[in-house]
């Protein structure tokens, strides 16, 4: 049996990624599929300690954007080496909400680091483990407004300008036409039963492993 696949979802904040996440893993339990979720920055002890002092500590304001882009690629490598490959060799498919294109798109792009420079960490930081395939969630930006007014506990990223977002959700859609195969451009403003049945779709049809042998026999029938 072929290796289940390591998945990520992306897009910019309020484009509701974190609900497909939870709509997909859903689905893979009740599939009988073994997952594991996770996200950045966190999903680790050392992760969420970052995730905290990039998020929500007082003293981030005062952040560079080095300082910044080291810190999230701290977290990710953390991750990778500690969770994500582990995961993946012992048999699970694995979900993350966020992984480096969001590095790509607000590091390298909305904060105007050299681009090289960012390839070049996050390939440090990732290693061999690259996502098998990328949901990008495109939201316009008052879309994205809207859903971030609702957060609970707004963070220091969605305090960013909305010039800065514009910047965002052009880097992201560059970013799929660019990487065609591994990035799947879906219209994030639709229902979320919309979304995340064109993201099962997509899956099944890619990755055969995560469908039950009920749902390949009958392939009208919807979970």
């Amino acid at each position: 049996m072929a290796r289940l696949p390591f998945i990520t979802l992306e897009g910019s904040e309020g484009c509701g990624k974190s609900t497909q996440v939870k709509r997909l893993t859903a689905r893979l339990e009740k599939s009988g599929v073994p997952f594991l979720i996770t996200r950045e920055p966190g999903g680790t002890p050392i992760g969420e300690s970052i995730r905290e002092l990039l998020q929500f500590a007082p003293e981030s304001a005062a952040m560079t954007p080095e300082t910044e882009l080291l810190l999230f690629e701290a977290s990710r490598a953390q991750l990778v080496r500690e969770v994500i490959k582990p995961a993946l060799k012992t048999g699970k498919c694995v979900i993350a909400d966020r992984f480096f294109d969001s590095t790509t798109v607000y590091q390298g792009v909305a904060r105007k680091l050299e681009a090289k420079f960012v390839q070049q960490l996050n390939a440090f930081a990732v290693g061999d483990c690259i996502p098998d395939i990328t949901f990008f969630l495109d939201v316009d930006l008052k879309t994205a407004r809207a859903r971030m007014k609702s957060s609970r506990r707004p963070d220091r990223m969605e305090m960013e300008s909305d010039d800065f977002y514009e910047q965002v959700i052009a880097a992201y859609r560059d970013l799929a036409k660019s990487e065609p195969n591994r990035i799947v451009l879906i219209d994030g403003s639709r229902l979320p039963d919309e979304i995340e049945q064109e993201i099962w779709e997509m899956l099944s049809s890619r990755f055969p492993q995560l469908v039950p042998k009920s749902e390949i026999q009958n392939p009208k029938s919807k979970m």
